[in-house]
């Protein structure tokens, strides 16, 4: 018989209250989720006048039929699909290799390519200078810089550079090397299959980072059919903010137009959002092991 250990009044006391203050603060968290889910689905006028707290009111689906009603919403959808998956590819592949390269002690210079690296952080050559470069190598209105533009993060070679350098031992290298595993087999036979966890935050923190970009699209990119869908989103919350021609040719429809905007915010808000969300669950396992990395020093 397994003979259970009996919790104190002062145990059970902090439990209940630990528990009653998780729970306020799952609300708390998920209650501005839910609300902007029933907004994009309620009528403007108890959207406007905050009529609803629960369940929505006035069902409609104005909002979603104003941001789906062109085809251009599915080619935007196609691109940013593109851009995240072959850019957190390559965002991986190369902050990986130069990770795993910049914690071997063996490696000449290593001190002083960090420090390169640690300068782009907090120097760059400004908007203009990087526009001029970019203009002069032809990748203007290409997909190819929407993939590389932000695919790479100094921060990110740093996270995974302290995950080499802190959880594997060295031990184990050095093990490997004497059973007769050269560089290139430990790194993909032992080393890779050992960092799933910093591999899937790192590859989210890429993905999340490429779905939710627009500035170099709308700086870099005029060409429609390559825009990522964060650009046609603002363009449908810009055209339904601009209001000033209809006011003096249709009074009514710019008033409706008026009544509208903040549904379609709500619904450009869980369009763009729910696609990136449905991630995170599947890689939820691996953010305390892989966000906690380098937290904990000597």
């Amino acid at each position: 018989m397994r003979k259970k250990i009996k919790m104190g009044t002062e145990d059970r006391i902090f439990y209940v209250v630990t528990r009653v203050f998780l729970a306020v603060f799952l609300v708390i968290v998920l209650y501005p989720i839910y609300f902007v889910v029933i907004a994009s689905f309620s009528d403007s006028a108890y959207v406007n006048s905050g009529e609803f707290l629960f369940y929505p009111k006035g069902f409609t689906l104005l909002g979603y039929s104003q941001i789906f009603k062109t085809t251009r919403i599915w080619t935007s959808y196609m691109n940013t699909l593109i851009y995240v998956v072959f850019g957190t590819m390559l965002g991986l592949a190369a902050s990986v290799l130069a990770g795993y390269s910049l914690s071997q002690k063996k490696l000449l210079g290593r001190n002083v390519i960090m420090g390169l690296l640690v300068f782009t952080m907090y120097f760059g050559g400004g908007l203009i200078p990087t526009y001029l470069v970019i203009k002069g190598i032809h990748l203007t209105n290409t997909r190819l810089l929407l993939v590389i533009m932000g695919s790479i993060s100094v921060y990110n070679i740093i996270l995974i550079r302290s995950f080499f350098a802190g959880t594997l031992p060295q031990e184990l290298q050095d093990a490997a090397f004497i059973d007769g595993c050269g560089n290139g087999q430990y790194f993909f036979r032992i080393a890779l299959p050992l960092s799933k966890a910093i591999l899937a935050v790192i590859g989210l923190y890429i993905a999340v980072a490429h779905w939710n970009s627009y500035f170099t699209a709308l700086i870099y990119v005029t060409d429609r059919a390559k825009q990522p869908l964060q650009l046609y989103l603002r363009e449908v919350l810009l055209m339904a903010q601009s209001t000033s021609d209809l006011m003096e040719s249709d009074p009514q429809a710019a008033a409706l137009l008026n009544r509208m905007v903040e549904v379609i915010k709500y619904g450009i808000i869980v369009v763009s959002t729910v696609p990136i969300i449905c991630v995170y669950p599947f890689l939820q396992k691996y953010f305390v092991k892989g966000v906690m990395i380098g937290s904990v020093k000597g």
